[in-house]
């Protein structure tokens, strides 16, 4: 009878862990989902910020234009305003690029904990 028990005890005890293992790993995986959420809602910002800088740079560069035939200080402070703009829109493309050059492999701490877990049951059952 002690051995009938010992078995359920033992069944119990696997489950418990193999429920712990899966509990853990869905918290990886809701890690992973919630990272990469957070780095497409940064590339989004990024991306609208770079977009209303090159939508004014071309506003200034067309008043710019049409200035040009003023005779005041305007030009230099219209050219230097879209001059300011492009340079920003274009620095904000780079990062841009460069985050999207950057993304990391989607579940990878899941990938690699699932990996581990796998060299310890085939080390374990040597």
């Amino acid at each position: 009878m002690s051995d009938s028990g010992g078995l359920f005890e033992s069944l119990k005890r696997l489950l418990r862990t193999l429920l712990s293992i899966l509990q853990t790993r869905l918290e990886l995986l809701s890690n992973d989902l919630e990272e990469a959420r957070m780095r497409i809602g940064q590339m989004l910002v990024y991306a609208c910020v770079a977009l209303f800088c090159f939508c004014w740079a071309i506003m200034l560069l067309t008043v710019f234009i049409v200035a040009l035939f003023w005779d005041s200080y305007r030009l230099q402070v219209l050219g230097g305003l879209c001059a300011g703009f492009f340079v920003a829109g274009v620095l904000t493309l780079n990062t841009l690029r460069s985050l999207a050059r950057e993304r990391p492999k989607l579940f990878a701490s899941s990938l690699a904990e699932l990996s581990k877990d796998r060299e310890n049951l085939a080390s374990s059952n040597e």
